[in-house]
This record gives C-alpha cells, sequence and structure tokens, in this order.
C-alpha cells in the first residue's frame, strides 16, 4: 500500500497529538499519587473505618454483669468450702503442719532464744519434741474448724460475695480474717489446750524448761551471762510465768488454715475452668 507525502504528514501530525495527551494524562496521575503520598505521610488522609473489637476487660464485664446473683453467690460459697476443705484435710493429716515449712508452728520469740542456748549444751531433742508436740496438737484441733468456717459462708450475703469475686486473689481469705478469726480463736483455743495434753506439751515443756535450768541456767557464769547479752541473749531465760503457749499455737493454727485457704483460691481464681464445680468455672471465668 502507497501513501502520499500528505496522508503521512497527517498521520504523524495524529501521533504527536496522541502522545502529548497520553504524557499528560500520565502527568495528571503522577500529580494525584504524589498528593496522596503526601497526605498519607502527614496524617491528612482519612482512615478506612474498622469494626471496634472488644477488649478482654470489656468482654469480661459484660460476662460478670449476665450473671444471677444466685450463681454468683452459690459458685462462691462453693470456691469458699473448696478452700476451706483443701485447708482442713492437708493441715489436718499427718504432720500437717510440722512437714512444711510456711505452717510449720515454731516456738514464740523468747522460748526460741533460750531454745539456741539449750541445742548449744546438747538439749536439740528437748526443743524438737516440743516443737513437734505444738505441731500436732495444731494438726488434731484442724478439722474441729471446719463448722466455725462453714457457719461464715452461711452468713455471707450477696454483697459481701460480689465484693470477694471482684476483689483481689486473696478476697475470700480476708473476708474470713474478718468474720472468723476472732470466733476462731474463741473455740480453738480450748480444742488446742485439749490437743496439747494428749499430745504431752505441758511434759516436753517442763522438760524443756527443766533442761535449761539445769544446764544452760547452771552455765550462767560471768561468761555466759556476758555472751548471752552481747548475742541479745540476756532475755531468754525462762521466768517464773510461763510463755502462754496455748495462744500462741492458736493464733499460728489459724495463720496456717488461712495460709491454705488463700492457696486454694489463688489456684481457683487463675485456673476456673479446671475446677469439677461447674458452677464456679461459669462464675469465677466471668472475673
Amino acid at each position: 500500500m502507497k501513501y502520499t507525502k500528505s496522508t503521512i504528514a497527517g498521520l504523524l501530525c495524529c501521533a504527536t497529538v496522541l502522545s502529548a495527551g497520553f504524557m499528560d494524562n500520565l502527568g495528571d496521575i503522577a500529580k494525584e499519587t504524589a498528593k496522596e503520598s503526601a497526605k498519607a505521610y502527614t496524617g491528612e488522609a482519612k482512615a478506612t473505618p474498622s469494626a471496634q473489637l472488644p477488649t478482654a476487660t470489656t468482654q469480661t464485664s459484660a460476662a460478670a454483669n449476665s450473671l444471677s446473683t444466685g450463681d454468683m453467690n452459690g459458685a462462691l460459697k462453693s470456691a469458699l468450702n473448696m478452700g476451706v476443705d483443701y485447708a482442713i484435710k492437708t493441715l489436718g493429716a499427718k504432720d500437717g503442719y510440722m512437714s512444711n515449712p510456711l505452717t510449720k508452728i515454731g516456738l514464740p520469740d523468747d522460748m526460741q532464744k533460750a531454745a539456741d542456748l539449750v541445742k548449744k549444751v546438747g538439749g536439740e531433742k528437748y526443743v524438737d519434741d516440743l516443737v513437734l508436740a505444738l505441731n500436732n496438737a495444731a494438726t488434731e484441733a484442724a478439722p474441729k474448724t471446719a463448722k466455725i468456717f462453714a457457719k461464715s459462708i452461711s452468713d455471707m450475703n450477696i454483697d459481701d460475695a460480689k465484693k470477694i469475686l471482684a476483689g483481689s486473689d486473696k478476697a475470700a481469705t480476708d473476708y474470713f480474717r474478718a468474720s472468723s478469726t476472732k470466733e476462731l480463736q474463741n473455740t480453738i483455743a480450748p480444742i488446742i489446750k485439749k490437743s496439747m495434753e494428749n499430745n504431752s506439751v505441758s511434759k516436753y515443756y517442763d522438760s524443756f524448761q527443766s533442761f535449761y535450768k539445769s544446764n544452760a541456767g547452771a552455765l550462767k557464769n560471768e561468761y555466759v551471762s556476758g555472751a548471752a547479752n552481747m548475742l541479745g541473749y540476756g532475755s531468754a531465760v525462762p521466768s517464773d510465768k510461763d510463755t502462754d503457749l496455748n495462744s500462741f499455737v492458736t493464733n499460728k493454727s489459724i495463720d496456717g488454715l488461712m495460709l491454705k485457704i488463700q492457696e486454694q483460691e489463688k489456684g481457683i481464681r487463675a485456673n476456673p475452668l479446671m475446677q469439677n464445680n461447674d458452677l464456679v468455672k461459669k462464675v469465677f471465668s466471668a472475673f
């Protein structure tokens, strides 16, 4: 096919115009792209709306608000009973107090100083026998506290339950301390006294005292008195007024029970879904 000069000239002219238009379009696109990039860089670009995801706190709050007062009250009472049962079974078992460094009952501070001196002159057995007897007395008394805790749980109202559920991982234990300690002391004291008699605490205490007075006491010459005072043992010599071991062991036995209840409470709060009680799972999972 042959083209005339005029035809070729026309085609070249059209090509030039089309090319110019294409380049203009490219330039416009480049300018728009640059503008959008600038907006994005300066933060002017509008963010694409996205769905607002619920936070863990929002979900927990919604779950807790959906619970009935009956469920909350029932779950908490079940959990408290689980804690008490765990504490009593653990500490009421053979060597329950003695075998755990956290619950083992030692001697009162003033007696411990005397015990340290007794050990130095070969009387370690007298100290060990006394400590074992004290712990055995607490172990024997532990199961007899169940009724006191049961009453405290029964007396708990829904406001108490809500506060405990929304509280710290020892809120239930704090509730027991506030509501039960006085009654526990009054009830446990005679139990401890009887248990101490059953476990010959008086005999071991008398042996301890006797050994101290006949050995450590006999060493109260200038050298020992001076050394004892320097070591802070000057007031360690037992006086005619014996330390009130009954009150001491009573309070220490209560401390041990509270410690074990707190352990169980922490476990339930940390792993509610691992519990065997469906109501406890449901309620504690919501908090």
